[in-house]
């Protein structure tokens, strides 16, 4: 099972950067916006094909790929 259904990767689209649901919508100009201050109705507001459980899940996405494991030597 996919973790991340919303999350697609394909090569025909935005050269397989990670997206919302096959769009051409990247997740991390979706992150970036949140980033930067956007609240989500903003981004909702200025992509009207996205839902709220996609922000969502680009957002757990990034956390996920920002796991970091330190290693002492």
């Amino acid at each position: 099972m996919n973790m991340f259904e919303r999350i697609t990767f394909d090569p025909g689209i935005m050269g397989g950067r990670a997206c919302i649901r096959g769009m051409r919508i990247p997740v991390s100009i979706i992150v970036g916006q949140i980033a930067h201050g956007a609240a989500v109705e903003e981004v909702l507001a200025d992509y009207p094909d996205l839902e709220s459980e996609d922000i969502q899940q680009a957002l757990e996405y990034a956390a996920w790929l920002t796991q970091e494991e330190v290693h002492s030597e």
